[in-house]
């Protein structure tokens, strides 16, 4: 997520740039109203992988640990007993709630960037 808002920060063009230090902005204002409104789409953007890789995370956070519950702990129990169902029940699971939340994300996003007036 770094690199995509040092990338996002740095995506205003040249011409804008020397717009802003022609009508004389301090940083602060070149930050508020040119940077940060050009990064919003590549944070919202790393956002939505942060959150499926945060998800097989947390998955495979559970692994070793022996919980007893959670998405990471039914696929462990169903690879160990052959229960398919179990396992395949787990992963859509983890799909759905992945892709709810990229959903939110994305609702958040377009709500963000209308405020802001950057189009999406």
């Amino acid at each position: 997520m770094t690199i995509s808002m040092v990338k996002g920060l740095r995506s205003p063009q040249v011409i804008q740039l020397d717009l802003m230090r022609t009508y004389n902005a301090s940083k602060w204002q070149t930050f508020w109203q040119l940077r940060l409104p050009s990064a919003m789409p590549y944070l919202f953007a790393s956002l939505k992988v942060a959150i499926a890789i945060s998800l097989v995370g947390a998955i495979i956070g559970e692994l070793p640990t022996g919980a007893q519950a959670g998405l990471g702990a039914r696929l462990l129990a169903g690879s160990y007993y052959g229960q398919t169902i179990q396992i395949w029940s787990a992963l859509f699971t983890a799909a759905f709630v992945a892709a709810m939340m990229v959903m939110i994300v994305g609702w958040c996003e377009r709500r963000v960037l209308a405020r802001m007036g950057v189009g999406a």
